[in-house]
């Protein structure tokens, strides 16, 4: 990778000759396919070994190498982005049966919209409109504020549920939802903090989403000519692994944690989480959430006790300690301010129950790729994320092989260059 490469703000964008299966929803801060494809290459991976990537998002690892033939499992605590990765590496479909289906349901939802006195294009409202479907007030409550509005969401659920009557192949159908939601159907807006634009009064809904399968069927078409490795995603905490995976299996790791900011991750996949039925209410949010790395003052809670991990790491405390002094002395004192610095003693302590638990899953030998940015997101107080994770990977018994340069982006705050790096750490098989 050149330095020009690394500094190219395109860098993170998807190359059109790898749309297949990634392109069929893509999580918006997730890092590009052909990082994977380099670090497969650098580290080596042979046919039948195992590549993990614990903080699967959705599934840019497991599908590449699925793609290449090679063997990955992912493990990601967000039930709708690992739902994506599950439905992006289902290859069984046959082309051909899976846009019959499409069409199938886009006739049953059409008919469905006719009944209704309502069509599926962006029109001018009529001073009388009929009943329009909406969703349960619990699950209205947990949406960011006009998300969706009324019309559209009332043509989602009415694909939705001919989705569930007719449909064969429901989880591609549902995927294909998912990522119109975000795109041309809602009213987000990422940038790349996850926002709400200006709301549309309407917006087709069957026609982009019967492109996105169409876009499937022909990706299929492809995919099923490869030579595909065997891979899944397990919806799972990566602080757990061991729990999940066999001894002295995993050969290589390629991920990309959450960094320690105050982007909230549940946010992002939020709309489309409630409309597929993935979160119902406050307590199921709640509940997901716990699973989460903390990575953001809106996922901690009064008996997280990760931090009791890094108590005694000296940098950690120092920056700590320096974003609370920083927050006093600004007179910053809302809630979530007042949890920035537990917050950073917290992720890293997270990440270090990670890796501790991961070393008796790892082959000896294995190689470890973790991307991760710098961050300046609490009050100015710079947290270089990559130097912390590798001093911490060292205290546990790996090996930092190098910290590459992935790329620089400019901090929205302060307007400065942070790093984007990758953490290379390799196992050498004694815990």
């Amino acid at each position: 990778m050149t330095q020009g490469q690394r500094k190219n703000p395109t860098i993170n964008h998807l190359d059109p000759r790898d749309a297949a299966a990634h392109d069929w929803y893509r999580f918006v801060l997730s890092y590009p396919p052909h990082l994977v494809a380099a670090y497969i290459e650098r580290f080596g991976v042979a046919e039948g070994q195992w590549v993990l990537d614990p903080f699967s998002g959705t599934g840019t690892t497991v599908v590449e190498c699925k793609k290449r033939g090679f063997r990955a499992i992912g493990i990601e605590a967000n039930p709708l982005a690992a739902f994506a990765g599950q439905v992006k590496l289902d290859w069984s479909p046959e082309p051909e049966e899976l846009w019959a289906d499409a069409e199938r349901i886009a006739d049953c939802a059409y008919a469905q919209l006719q009944r209704d006195g309502l069509e599926d294009a962006p029109m001018f409202l009529p001073s009388s409109m009929p009943p329009l479907r909406t969703l349960p007030a619990e699950q209205m409550q947990i949406l960011l504020t006009d998300s969706i509005s009324p019309l559209p969401l009332h043509k989602v659920l009415v694909l939705r549920d001919a989705i569930q009557a007719v449909g064969h192949f429901r989880n591609h159908a549902r995927l294909a939802l998912a990522k119109i939601v975000v795109g041309p159907v809602g009213n987000l807006h990422f940038g790349p903090e996850v926002g709400v634009g200006k709301p549309k009064s309407d917006a087709a809904v069957i026609a982009p989403w019967l492109a996105t399968m169409r876009q499937m069927a022909e990706h299929l078409s492809l995919l099923r000519r490869l030579p595909a490795g065997e891979a899944l995603v397990h919806h799972a905490d990566a602080r757990n692994v061991s729990a999940i995976l066999a001894p002295k299996t995993i050969h290589a790791v390629i991920t990309s944690p959450p960094y320690p900011n105050e982007k909230d991750y549940t946010r992002t996949t939020r709309l489309e989480a409630v409309l597929l039925g993935f979160l119902h209410n406050k307590a199921e949010l709640r509940a997901m959430k716990q699973g989460l790395l903390r990575s953001n003052t809106r996922n901690v809670y009064v008996r997280d006790d990760d931090d009791l991990l890094v108590a005694d790491h000296p940098e950690i405390n120092r920056i700590a300690d320096a974003i609370e002094a920083r927050r006093i002395e600004l007179g910053k004192n809302s809630g979530f301010e007042r949890l920035y610095a537990r917050t950073t003693r917290l992720y890293f302590g997270g990440m270090k129950r990670h890796l501790a638990a991961l070393r008796p899953l790892l082959h000896p030998g294995a190689e470890l790729a973790y991307v991760v940015g710098d961050q300046a997101s609490y009050l100015q107080v710079m947290i270089k994320t990559g130097e912390l994770l590798a001093n911490i990977a060292e205290s546990l018994g790996y090996q930092v092989t190098g910290i590459d340069l992935f790329r620089t982006r400019l901090a929205t705050a302060t307007r400065a260059q942070l790093r984007e790096e990758v953490v290379l750490l390799r196992w050498g098989g004694a815990v």
